[in-house]
């Protein structure tokens, strides 16, 4: 992969910290884990603080691959790619914890890409589950940062949609 471009990724990053703020700003707590439909009749949509818990958790393994460094894979991590939404508040940070964890993440990331070196993006991916489909860190950061973010906001904003909430500005 060419040199990482900087740009390209700070662009949507900065987007999605700002957006995901916006889709979650007016919710009260109990809003969070609200979850339209129910998983036995197949329509259970992922809520809000699982969504950022979920997100939030990747923005360290993106911050770490940026630092040089081999992050921990996310995939059994209590919000990872195996974990669903459970109904209980107590299984989730407050709204204000996920949003400072959201920010500071988004803000770590942005320091780490204004700083990487030209070869940041041509590293060899260093967690072994990703190297087939992500062969170096500019693949996956590109997965992660667009892809996977704005995935999981568009769930965020169709979840409020059937919550017969407005969009968020």
């Amino acid at each position: 992969m060419a040199s990482l471009p900087v740009e390209t990724l700070l662009f949507p990053l900065r987007v999605h910290a700002e957006k995901g703020a916006k889709l979650v700003e007016d919710l009260h707590e109990e809003q969070m884990i609200a979850q339209p439909g129910t998983p036995a009749d197949g329509l259970a949509v992922n809520h809000p603080a699982w969504i950022l818990a979920h997100l939030n958790c990747y923005l360290p393994v993106a911050a770490g691959l940026l630092d040089g460094q081999t992050p921990e894979d996310p995939k059994h991590h209590r919000y990872g790619m195996n974990s669903q939404p459970k109904p209980e508040a107590a299984e989730y940070p407050d709204k204000a914890e996920l949003l400072a964890a959201w920010n500071a993440g988004h803000a770590r990331v942005a320091d780490l890409l204004s700083a990487a070196d030209e070869h940041a993006a041509s590293r060899p991916m260093p967690v072994e589950r990703w190297r087939e489909k992500f062969p170096t860190v500019g693949h996956v950061l590109g997965y992660l940062l667009i892809h996977h973010e704005g995935y999981h906001l568009g769930q965020l904003s169709a979840w409020r949609r059937v919550s017969g909430l407005p969009a968020a500005g």
